[in-house]
This record gives C-alpha cells, structure tokens and sequence, in this order.
C-alpha cells in the first residue's frame, strides 16, 4: 500500500516547527480543552499516554490526571525535549492495556494507516480507559484551498496541494471499528482573519501544518504564487481574508 503522507517530511516539518519557535495557538487551544473535558470524564490513573507534543508543558499538565505520562510525537525534537519517543503512530507499539487514560492532539490527521494506528492505541488502554484527541478535518482552510485552485487556473488543471480532510461522521466510524465503545465527534469551528496569505502560511509552517503529501505537486512558479495571494487577499474585506479551521474533538472509551 502506497503512503499518502511522506514519514520522513512529516518527522522532518514538525523539527522545523520545533526549531523555529512557532506559536502552535490552535494546538494550544485544542489541548486546552481535552483537559477541560477530562475533569468530567476522569478519576487520576496510573499512567497517560500523550501523542503529539510540541509543548514540554503539556506532560506537566496532564500530570493532574496521571502520576506518570508517556510521550510519543512522529517529530524527534518534540520528542526528545519531553523525554519521549520519536515514531509514527501507526508502527509504534504502545502495548497492552497499559494506559488509563491516552490523550492525543494534532497528529492523527496526517497518519498513512489511522485504523491501524487506532487498533494500536486501543490496545494499550485498559478496559474502560478513555481516548481524548483532537485533529484538524471538516472544511478547514477553505479560503486557502481557494486561492491555491485559482494559482492552477492559468494551466488548466487543479492539483492537490492541501491534505484530504477527515469528515466528523467518519471519524466516528473508524473509531467503533477499532474497538472504542461510546464514540463521540464534535467541532470547534476556528474563525481567523489575515491580511495576506504569507501569514496564515506562516502561521501553519510554526504548528507543522503544511503539506507533506507523499506525491508532492510541482511548486508554484513566482507567477502563480502571486496569483494565489492576489486571490486570498481579494477574497476579504477591510484588508482581512476570513479563514476557518475545524477542529475535529473526539472521545471513545477502551474495551
């Protein structure tokens, strides 16, 4: 099977994200609110598994809920500042029944095999154990996907340069059909304003947001570029273009 994401790229934009110092304020927000919602939902464990972590304070925070926390991000400087292991989700064994509680916050959308990395999760809850997350899907970036097609026009034909998104509806499904009881999807539209595309790019390169699809297009040309800033920019009104991120939160329960 052919994979639609580049392992290396993705390892390789999160160490960029990582070194750059970018302010990843949707990761940030998403996390924020997975530990909002464990205060309903759980008693303190034993032991957390965290994916994704492009903050060292997050294993400190999630240590409210786990006496222990366990760090797996696919970026080796994430990784390593939060004393975790660097591996991809879906070729990572995490083991057995050994978490109470697994959190996971903007990876899982750039995952070549997610059912297979949902089984692998599952497997490493205990019985009753809950899988909170969040990643980006829906009809995230629409102003962007927008002016990259209007970049194309001048050739005749459109390529793919943004990720394929991950609807609400099927998400839920992938997580039934590995193995989670009471699945629940939710969205948390993002409304952003920018006054050029430069910065919302700018702002996707520091959360490692950009894309890594593993048949890369062929790069704009100047010409083409400046088309699709023209494009983002026309699309706005009072020197601001709206874009909208929807942001995917989940919860399933081990079995």
């Amino acid at each position: 099977m052919t994979d639609l994401f580049d392992r290396k790229l993705r390892a390789l934009r999160r160490d960029r994200a990582a070194r750059t110092g970018g302010d990843p304020f949707l990761l940030e927000r998403a996390f924020d609110e997975c530990l909002d919602r464990l205060h309903a939902i759980v008693r303190r464990v034993d032991r957390a598994l965290l994916i994704g972590c492009p903050s060292s304070a997050w294993p400190d925070r999630l240590r409210a809920f786990a006496s222990g926390v366990d760090v797996v991000d696919p970026g080796p400087l994430f990784a390593r500042r939060s004393h975790g292991t660097a591996a991809d989700e879906d070729r990572h064994d995490f083991g057995e029944g050994q978490y109470g509680l697994c959190i996971a916050v903007g990876t899982l959308d750039t995952v070549n095999e997610l059912p297979l990395a949902l089984q692998l999760i599952r497997r490493a809850l205990a019985p009753n154990a809950p899988f909170i997350g969040a990643m980006t899907g829906g009809n995230s970036l629409p102003a962007l996907r927008a002016a990259l097609i209007e970049a194309d026009r001048s050739t005749g034909r459109a390529v793919a340069r943004t990720h394929p998104r991950i609807e609400p509806a099927s998400l839920a499904g992938l997580l039934t059909a590995a193995g989670f009881a009471m699945p629940v999807v939710d969205v948390d539209r993002v409304r952003l304003r920018y006054p050029s595309l430069a910065g919302l790019i700018q702002d996707l390169r520091g959360m490692a947001a950009t894309g890594i699809m593993a048949d890369r297009p062929p790069p704009l040309s100047k010409s083409a570029a400046m088309r699709a800033a023209t494009a983002f920019q026309q699309a706005g009104s009072d020197g601001r273009t709206e874009e909208f991120v929807e942001i995917l939160h989940f919860l399933g329960w081990g079995q």
